[in-house]
């Protein structure tokens, strides 16, 4: 039972959740290897969910429809329902908040809850939520109990599916610190690597390590890996009313063919662009910074990112600073399968900003003023009642089915 003074966090994480949820509205894929997948035509054909069975055979998130059939040849691939996996996710939340009001998702189909002070043990409330989930809604979750989030993360990593993993103030190294750097919170690929190269290669190996190493390899993520590694994450859980503030505001696209040349390039960068400025300026935001990212034919990526002379919030000059990431970086070596433009470094349009004596303020006027006149049209008539004639002709990229990424800042305190 926890006293007063000790935390209690939970993080619950619904097992093969798209899959599962697939086998609530299909009955008959009950015990069968599925997988959810996007759809070879538009460039998606890659797995983004499977069945504990098809798991079991060796299908991968990340693979091939075709690399997932010769793993598993009985495999069902079924296309996402995203509408259905939103409605189960919230279904989800609402059972947790029965039990506490500080309920921080972690996408769509984990959460973090903070029990420390409802009633009854964290354990007994864990074993609730999960019978709970199985009984209303015929899913699975697995559920770490700690005294922190970050080893509440890796406790419901640890044993799955349909489990419950508690990891102790006074027993937490005997379970974490043999586990692998790349099962903590935050260390990605790169900093795995980084750390074998040092030969480093368990959470315990990154605790033991002196935090002044950390700070000169890693700067401020190694001191943040090195005080979770040592259990001294105490960041909180959000309340469930809590929306963070977005850092970005972006479009992407796989598209149908490949590009060629710049020009094809352009005509996908303005139409991506074309929504970014109205979301800014729907949300009261000006972006000081662009980013570009892109992925070729051979699915290598690289992104890159400049600061505009400007915050702003008209699309045109978004799409602009974009083309010329492009034009001076990429090297055209492939043709290019995917382009993410980004709207970065966000700031307040209520906010006072430095004017500049090289800037023509009389043509950013009326440009403000074109666009508050298109934003009212489509309002009315629709997204595409105007558009650049630019991309009329645009043919590679798919209707309906471009990327809005909103990139929200995680407030830890």
């Amino acid at each position: 039972m926890c006293t007063m003074r000790d935390r209690a966090i939970l993080h619950s994480d619904a097992n093969c959740f798209y899959a599962s949820v697939e086998t609530v509205l299909n009955p008959d894929f009950r015990g069968q290897a599925i997988a959810v997948c996007g759809s070879p035509e538009e460039r998606h054909g890659i797995v983004l969910a499977k069945s504990e069975k098809a798991k079991r055979a060796g299908v991968k998130t990340g693979m091939a429809n075709w690399q997932a059939k010769q793993c598993c040849r009985d495999l069902i691939i079924v296309p996402p329902q995203y509408d259905y996996y939103l409605k189960f996710s919230k279904l989800l939340h609402g059972i947790y908040r029965r039990y506490t009001d500080q309920v921080e998702p972690f996408g769509m189909d984990e959460c973090w809850l903070d029990v420390t002070y409802s009633p009854g043990d964290p354990m007994e409330i864990a074993e609730e939520i999960r019978q709970a989930v199985k009984d209303e809604l015929g899913l699975t979750v697995s559920i770490g109990v700690s005294f922190n989030k970050v080893f509440a993360k890796l406790g419901s990593d640890y044993k799955k599916p349909d489990a419950i993993t508690q990891i102790s103030k006074e027993h937490f190294k005997e379970i974490v610190w043999p586990l692998p750097c790349s099962d903590l919170l935050y260390c990605g690929n790169a900093t795995t690597a980084k750390l074998g190269s040092m030969g480093v290669r368990t959470i315990g190996g990154i605790a033991l390590l002196p935090v002044d190493v950390m700070q000169r390899k890693f700067g401020k993520n190694g001191v943040a890996l090195w005080k979770y590694a040592n259990g001294l994450d105490d960041s909180r859980v959000a309340h469930q009313d809590f929306t963070a503030p977005a850092k970005s505001v972006g479009h992407g696209i796989t598209c149908v063919a490949d590009l060629e040349n710049m020009d094809e390039a352009r005509k996908v960068i303005f139409a991506l662009s074309l929504d970014i400025g109205y979301k800014l300026r729907y949300m009261n935001l000006r972006a000081t910074g662009v980013q570009l990212y892109v992925r070729d034919s051979e699915l290598s990526f690289c992104s890159w990112q400049k600061r505009l002379e400007m915050a702003t919030q008209d699309e045109g000059t978004i799409a602009l600073a974009a083309y010329s990431l492009l034009e001076e970086k990429y090297s055209w070596h492939n043709p290019i399968r995917s382009i993410t433009v980004t709207a970065t470094q966000l700031d307040s349009s209520q906010n006072p900003t430095q004017l500049s004596m090289l800037l023509d303020y009389e043509r950013l006027v009326r440009r403000e003023k074109l666009n508050e006149s298109i934003d009212t049209i489509r309002d009315r008539y629709g997204k595409y009642a105007v558009i650049p004639a630019l991309v009329l002709d645009e043919k590679k990229m798919p209707v309906g089915n471009d990327r809005e990424i909103i990139m929200p800042g995680y407030m830890y305190q």
